[in-house]
């Protein structure tokens, strides 16, 4: 079982930077990708990024490619995902996923599912 608790997000600038995390309980998180989805009012929660369980492997959504760096620190059970260079499209609940699956882009791949944060961006 792994609980994850993202935090982080909140409201900026059209053009600025925020900095997600992703706090794992358990002591099998090493063991699993971790992605990062997000979803607005009335959409599908869509990908945007996954690291494999050793950090060697990482796909990006072609809309946040450049822009977004996903990585993790196993020894502290946490991932995050640095976003910059943000647009006001990027504006969503941001939730992080713990799978099995090698990197996999699609939600059903992931098992544990936090909360999700909210992130706003103005223009």
């Amino acid at each position: 079982q792994v609980q994850l608790v993202e935090s982080g997000g909140g409201l900026v600038q059209a053009g600025g930077s925020l900095t997600l995390s992703c706090a794992a309980s358990g002591r099998t998180f090493s063991r699993y990708a971790v992605g990062w989805f997000r979803q607005v009012p009335g959409k599908e929660r869509e990908f945007v990024a996954t690291i494999s369980w050793n950090g060697a492997g990482t796909k990006y959504a072609d809309s946040v490619k450049g822009r977004f760096t996903i990585s993790r620190d196993n020894a502290k059970n946490t991932g995050y995902l640095q976003m910059n260079s943000l647009k006001p499209e990027d504006t969503a609940v941001y939730y992080c996923a713990a799978g099995r699956l090698h990197t996999t882009v699609v939600k059903e791949g992931y098992d544990y599912w936090g909360q999700g944060t909210q992130v706003t961006v103005s223009s």
